[in-house]
């Protein structure tokens, strides 16, 4: 069985628009001017990427007994404008830990290998990082 996902948005007015899914709001701007209290449609795509790597994070670090005191993951984006597209992500997770430097690789190969949005938009456009330990 496949696993289904679905969100609903809809213009608020001519300065934003308003998504839901299950309780939960996330308000996007989707004029031209911009809007400082809310995410763009390219912001919200690379806090979908941030999103996915610390949920992965979340997911292995109990199964790899990984100690870690927080996360930190930072994204930029390359946009081309003709056609608009994003043509590459670049992102660096940072690691509070105590863990070897083989250990630090072996939780960033799990996030290359078990997220969902981040195994899509590796094939979709370019992606690519690293994850460092905080100094």
């Amino acid at each position: 069985m496949m696993l289904e996902y679905e969100v609903h948005a809809r213009r608020i007015d001519e300065h934003g628009s308003l998504a839901t899914c299950k309780d939960a709001e996330l308000v996007i701007y989707t004029n031209l001017a911009g809007r400082s209290d809310a995410f763009n449609p390219a912001e919200l795509f690379l806090a979908s990427i941030a999103a996915c790597m610390l949920k992965s994070i979340e997911r292995v670090t109990p199964m790899l007994k990984f100690g870690l005191r927080s996360v930190e993951v930072r994204l930029k984006a390359a946009r081309q404008d003709a056609p608009p597209r994003i043509i590459s992500v670049d992102y660096v997770i940072t690691v509070d830990t105590d863990e070897s430097d083989q250990r630090l690789e072996l939780l960033h190969t799990n996030v290359r290998k078990y997220g969902t949005i981040f195994n899509t938009v590796a094939d979709a456009a370019g992606l690519s990082g690293m994850l460092q330990r905080k100094a």
